[in-house]
């Protein structure tokens, strides 16, 4: 079992998914959210910007994290999507934070998302857990600026990619793989302390209709009001488009994978990503033969505790100060 990290950031592009995450983050007192880093993804940079800047104004904490801005265009995945495609604004709502109203105060001197990430790892070599819930753009690029970065890290924690269960952009690929495939393959490929949380193990833990009405009682401030009206509109989007009765809660296991190690079992494994244009393109590919020919490279949560991080979900979002 790792040891509880003493610093994190997150770098992400929220989405419903990411913004419990980082509200949950924001609400544990075991975790030291240092920063909260924007990327392009299932929205725009500007959008991600302000949507991190939503959440950490609603949850208001005594420690506020710094803001990385991204001023990135959503990318445009290379490849076919898969017949049956659904657009990321339709689970997360235009702006990503469902019907609600995102109105944040503007930024004075917003700080470049990839230039924070470079600096705060400097000022704290090895001390560092970098949570990515998003695409691996921002990552690369920070590797790019400084070679040391990934090194220097404690940890790189990443959600993305599937084993066994396929993908969710395409037949094959997982979404924040297939939005950025080079990223992808260079950070994963790295000589870096890295675990993988794969759609096989994330999209297990799936907040039903019975277990949100059990939630109701967080609701009474404006903090908890916001993120009750996320889910709810999450649960009626997944209904809709996915035809799911419940809400898969991925990016909080991705959290959990760094705040509650205990609840989660991991792996070794080796892992690769295709990019080359195809039916393929941005699958994650692990050798899983008796006799393997690759090197293991990284560490793949693959069993969680889905009574315990349910409990740990809901005893979070009741730290919400009314």
């Amino acid at each position: 079992m790792r040891t509880l990290p003493s610093k994190l950031i997150i770098d992400a592009d929220p989405g419903i998914g990411d913004a419990l995450a980082v509200a949950l983050a924001l609400l544990d007192p075991e975790v030291d959210l240092l920063a909260v880093t924007a990327t392009a993804g299932c929205v725009s940079g500007p959008t991600a910007t302000k949507n991190l800047q939503a959440v950490i104004e609603l949850i208001d904490p005594a420690k506020w994290p710094r803001l990385g801005a991204s001023e990135a265009e959503v990318p445009l995945p290379g490849g076919e999507l898969m017949p049956g495609f659904v657009d990321p604004a339709l689970l997360n709502g235009r702006h990503g934070l469902g019907e609600s109203a995102v109105a944040v105060a503007e930024l004075h001197k917003p700080h470049d998302a990839v230039k924070l990430l470079t600096e705060l790892v400097r000022l704290h070599p090895q001390e560092i857990t970098l949570l990515t819930l998003g695409p691996l753009t921002n990552v690369l690029a920070a590797q790019e600026r400084d070679p040391e970065f990934l090194s220097l890290l404690r940890e790189l924690v990443c959600f993305g990619g599937s084993v066994a269960v396929g993908g969710n952009a395409t037949a094959a690929a997982e979404f924040n793989i297939f939005a950025d495939p080079e990223a992808a393959r260079q950070v994963l490929k790295s000589p870096a302390t890295k675990t993988l949380v794969p759609l096989d193990a994330a999209q297990q833990l799936v907040l039903n209709y019975d277990q949100f009405a059990r939630l109701s009682d967080v609701g009474i401030g404006r903090a908890g009001k916001a993120i009750l009206e996320w889910l709810q509109f999450g649960l009626r989007a997944s209904h809709e488009h996915l035809g799911n009765e419940g809400f898969a809660l991925c990016e909080v296991v991705a959290l959990t994978a760094v705040s509650q190690d205990r609840l989660v079992h991991t792996a070794s494994m080796a892992v690769d990503v295709e990019t080359q244009t195809g039916l393929c393109r941005g699958a994650t590919i692990f050798d899983r033969r008796a006799s393997r020919r690759w090197r293991d490279n990284i560490e793949v949560v693959d069993e969680i505790n889905l009574q315990g991080l349910l409990d740990y979900f809901g005893r979070m979002l009741r730290r919400i100060e009314i």
